[in-house]
């Protein structure tokens, strides 16, 4: 009579593999910190990832990706072209157009008081701006007010975020050494992300730069804030527009492509940490088949029992590959756990929003699975080789 070997059901498999996982905590527990390395980092580095890419993407819902610039390009002769004075004027007839704004800049230079040397300007100019640049830009006043039709004619002056922290200008009503004269800052803008260069600069007036700074009235830069709609049409307009003789000599461009470049960027980076996080799984699953092969070699004796007392060759695959599993499983859910608590804490240390998509876990624990099959695989099937009167013979 021919008898059929009892099946080794899942629960079952569960226990026994269990049960060999806690007979040696310390060492399942170095092995397991290599595949939790590894899982933090991917989780980590794709939530700290994902977290910056929503914070981008506030940023363009916020600010928008309607608005142009333009701004003059090289001429004919090699040198650099000028924009005629009537650019803003001409850019407000376009159909579309909602706002306008222009910069230009001049020759002088600003510093906190007349005693420091003129060369020492920590790289900020003095820009004219007309009054709707904050709302073209969406652009805020931190501190203080915006230069209106009154200030607009006489010394007040504007700081970008960044010039007044490099000034050490905290409030209005400061005074500042502009082109040999005591200009009264009146205002301190908030963050400006499409126009870094708004960041670094002193605004003043049109009118008072034509006045005090001898500036000519050519806009340097114009801003342009179209309707979403006729962002196209309006690019395709805008040089033959400002410039008709010339349409050649003027640069168009749309600042939120900037912001795409740079997320375009960290994604690259982020596929090099990702990249770092997979050796470290790779080195975390190495970690496992060792501690499986070891598990093997020590437990001949337990191997060649089992096998006497009727388990299979498919039994004893299949406890060591759980155990392997299991192993694999406990690193996942450590590294998914830490890589979880890492990410909060960096969006939370930045102002980032925390961007944690169950996708990232679920690719993570099927990378911790895939691991533990591989790296159990070739010790599960060398313990199901084990002969068993050689293993019960052996000392």
């Amino acid at each position: 009579m021919r008898l059929t070997p009892a099946r080794l059901r899942p629960r079952d498999a569960l226990r026994v593999g269990a049960t060999g996982l806690r007979t040696r905590p310390t060492r399942v527990l170095l092995s397991a910190l290599g595949i939790a390395i590894g899982i933090a980092t991917m989780v980590a580095v794709l939530g700290i990832s994902e977290s910056g890419r929503a914070d981008l993407l506030e940023q363009l819902d916020r600010l928008g990706t309607n608005l142009l610039t333009a701004s003059p390009g090289d001429a004919l002769t090699g040198e650099k072209a000028t924009l005629p004075d009537t650019a803003t004027e001409m850019t407000g007839r376009i159909p579309g157009v909602r706002a306008v704004a222009a910069t230009g800049d001049t020759d002088a230079a600003i510093r906190r008081t007349d005693k420091i040397p003129k060369e020492e300007t920590g790289g900020l100019v003095v820009t004219a701006a007309t009054p709707d640049l904050p709302r073209t830009l969406r652009v805020t006043v931190a501190r203080g007010t915006w230069l209106n039709g009154a200030t607009s004619r006489y010394p007040a002056i504007v700081l970008g975020s960044v010039a007044a922290r490099r000034l050490g200008v905290d409030e209005p009503g400061a005074p500042v050494w502009v082109a040999n004269r005591w200009f009264t800052v009146i205002g301190v803008l908030g963050p400006a992300p499409l126009a870094p260069d708004v960041e670094r600069s002193a605004l003043v007036g049109w009118d008072t730069a034509r006045a005090y700074l001898d500036f000519d009235g050519h806009p340097t830069t114009i801003y342009e804030r179209s309707d979403p709609g006729q962002v196209t049409t309006v690019q395709s307009l805008l040089a033959r527009t400002i410039d008709p003789e010339n349409p050649e000599e003027v640069d168009v461009s749309r600042p939120s492509d900037a912001l795409a470049a740079r997320a375009a960027a960290n994604a690259a980076f982020t596929d090099t940490l990702l990249g770092l996080g997979a050796v470290a799984l790779l080195v975390g699953g190495v970690g496992v088949a060792n501690t499986m092969v070891i598990s093997v070699l020590e437990r001949r004796h337990e191997i060649g029992l089992r096998r006497s007392l009727g388990a299979t060759r498919g039994h004893v695959r299949t406890q060591f590959l759980t155990e392997s599993l299991l192993l694999s499983a406990l690193g996942g859910v450590a590294g998914g756990l830490l890589g979880a608590i890492v990410t909060i804490a960096y969006a939370l240390a930045r102002g980032l929003p925390v961007a944690l998509q169950w996708q990232v876990f679920a690719g993570a624990f099927a990378a911790t699975l895939l691991v533990g099959t591989v790296a159990g695989l070739y010790p599960a099937v060398r313990a199901a080789r084990v002969s068993p009167t050689v293993a019960l013979s052996t000392t």
